[in-house]
């Protein structure tokens, strides 16, 4: 059976490689209206590594490598909690 998946793999064409992603791979625009209106605008370019950005928020390097979870943390940390009224 191995032999068979090995061949049938060689027989076939070669599977497409990834395309060359961008410099600038999302963008994030935050805007809070609670206590009057803040707007927060994150970059995240690309690295060596596909599964994680160097993040530029307001023109400023915030990390030089951070994952998609971390971003989404830093982006719910950075906003004021509103008590329930």
């Amino acid at each position: 059976m191995r032999k068979a998946r090995e061949r049938l793999r060689m027989e076939s064409d070669p599977p497409d490689y990834p395309a060359i992603l961008p410099e600038l791979r999302r963008e994030i625009i935050v805007i809070d209206h609670d206590f009057g209106i803040v707007v927060e605008h994150i970059q995240l370019f690309k690295t060596n590594r596909v599964d994680s950005y160097r993040a530029v928020v307001d023109g400023r390097v915030w990390r030089e490598r951070i994952g998609w979870a971390k971003i989404l943390e830093g982006v719910r940390k950075s906003f004021l909690r509103v008590r329930a009224m």
